[in-house]
């Protein structure tokens, strides 16, 4: 017997002995969907970080309150773009072939003939908008095709700098005073080149409240006061604590530098990640040989990502204190999570964009409504999951072309045996592949590492060299898992950094009629 998607949604959290006929009918759910870019494990309810007090009050207080946590959850790229494409075409990144930031989805042959997220969810009936980050922003494509009414905050003072009091890699300076720059023989790269975002943090001029995350939120909070007419797909993209960490200075008064513990690292930790000749592959970062050099450095990266960490966490829940008060609380699903980890020393440096398990750990908190109490879930899943998960919760028809699981039955049950691997891309031919015990990464050169998480969390003690038979049998497991090919990379972004930045801001308007008139599957 096929449900009906309403009796479906509402049955969805009941316990098996409960008969059909106890439960009334439900209107469909809401979703809201918050996306927060770079946030790895340093939130209180998953206890990754090394400092005593929470950075995340909110998070922590909404997870507390009545939700499941996915305290193994992993993203399908450790990179912005690749992450967010995945998540949100349904497609992972050996399939579809974006595996970097410049690689735009709309390039892919395979996204090209399906429907995201919110676009399957706008073909079902639902109401959807956007305001801030939520897929990865291409010259004049910022994702804004794909809802229905789509809005972007722009900040003022309060996400500028104040330029008297900035530590940045690039400007060699803390607070003021020159810092000694240090070469860096690594692809030829010297500790203040910028490889990437600005390695730079300091408290910002204006208040929170003309900051472009908090006006984001403030959108957010409107739009949740407003009755629904339909049942509505809300997404919300929270920028920090992306570099750089530019937040107000409150949020740095909040954690003290002398209080900050810094991360466990070992200097020696990269010496056993050895190529099929014996030669080690790795080397410390750049980023993490400059904090090196003064001691207020390492703890001032530090200190800033968990200011802006806590800035981001006010955000939040300005929004969840709206949902609260909001006549759509009751039939709202919330879904919270970051789109990768980052390094802050771990693994000798900083960033995100490696196939460890701090660049590949993510935030996943989930809320159906009914929920009353805190619950974890030790069961590793991938943000691949969240878009079968959430049309089967909504009662949407299932996609069986997509890549991921519904995890519906975790949110039931959330210690349910989940006998699935997680895994991860990083451009083609580089993988990792996951279960609750065992961490397993193959390169493209043939260079392998496997890690025993029950014993060794920190990712120190390379096993895949090992003779015992134990560890044989588990790499033999989890390398059949590992992608058997790799689609070939989509065209990069055309066009100089005077071009991209002429087209950033000015969304093109021809893409979402086009991909409404193809008819997309």
């Amino acid at each position: 017997m096929k449900l009906h998607p309403l009796i479906l949604a509402g049955l969805l959290l009941a316990p098996a002995s409960e008969s059909i006929a106890a439960e009334p009918a439900r209107p469909p759910y809401n979703v809201l969907f918050i996306a927060i870019d770079d946030l790895n494990d340093w939130v209180g309810a998953f206890g990754g970080a090394p400092q005593k007090k929470s950075a995340t009050p909110n998070l922590d207080r909404f997870a507390k309150n009545g939700s499941v946590v996915f305290q193994q959850a992993n993203c399908a790229g450790p990179v912005c773009g690749p992450s967010r494409s995945a998540l949100l075409s349904g497609f992972m990144p050996h399939r579809s072939g974006v595996y970097g930031n410049s690689h735009n989805m709309r390039g892919s042959e395979l996204v090209k003939t399906h429907l995201t997220l919110p676009e399957y969810f706008s073909k079902h009936g639902y109401h959807t908008l956007s305001n801030g980050k939520i897929f990865h922003k291409h010259p004049a494509d910022e994702g804004h095709w794909a809802f229905d009414q789509w809005d972007d905050s722009a900040g003022g003072s309060g996400s500028r700098p104040d330029p008297e009091r900035i530590t940045s890699r690039r400007q060699n300076l803390l607070n003021g005073k020159p810092i000694p720059r240090p070469e860096v023989k690594r692809e030829g790269l010297k500790a203040g080149d910028a490889d990437g975002t600005e390695f730079s943090w300091g408290p910002t001029k204006g208040p929170k409240e003309d900051s472009k995350d908090w006006k984001a939120a403030e959108w957010a909070a409107a739009a949740l006061a407003k009755p629904a007419e339909k049942p509505f797909f809300m997404a919300l993209g929270i920028s920090k604590p992306h570099l750089p960490f530019y937040v107000p200075q409150e949020y740095f008064d909040r954690h003290p530098l002398e209080s900050i513990t810094l991360p466990e690292f070992r200097l020696d930790d990269l010496s056993d990640i050895v190529d099929g000749k014996g030669r080690t592959t790795e080397k410390p970062s750049s980023d993490f040989q400059w904090v090196q050099q003064d001691p207020r450095l390492h703890k001032g990266a530090v200190q800033a990502y968990l200011a802006a960490t806590s800035y981001a966490d006010d955000c939040i829940g300005h929004v969840l204190a709206a949902l609260e008060r909001s006549p759509n609380r009751d039939n709202t699903i919330v879904v919270i999570w970051g789109d990768h980890g980052w390094h802050l020393g771990e693994k000798l440096r900083f960033r995100k964009a490696t196939l460890w398990a701090e660049s590949t750990r993510v935030p996943l908190i989930i809320r159906m409504p009914g929920m009353k109490t805190q619950q974890d879930s030790p069961r590793v899943v991938n943000l691949m999951d969240l878009f079968p998960t959430l049309i089967d919760a909504c009662g949407l028809p299932a996609k069986p072309e997509i890549d991921g699981r519904s995890i519906t039955p975790l949110l039931r049950d959330p210690q349910k045996l989940w006998p699935h691997v997680s895994i991860t891309v990083m451009g083609p031919g580089n993988a990792s592949v996951r279960d609750e015990r065992w961490y397993f990464i193959r390169y493209k050169d043939g260079t392998e590492e496997f890690y025993d998480m029950l014993g060794d969390p920190m990712q120190w003690t390379n096993l895949a060299t090992s003779k015992d038979p134990e560890i044989q049998t588990q790499m033999k497991r989890l390398a059949a898992s590992f992608p058997a090919t790799f689609a070939p990379e989509v065209p990069q972004n055309q066009g100089g950094r005077a071009e991209k930045q002429e087209l950033a801001g000015k969304p093109d308007p021809t893409i979402r009629p086009a991909r409404l008139a193809a008819q997309l599957k």
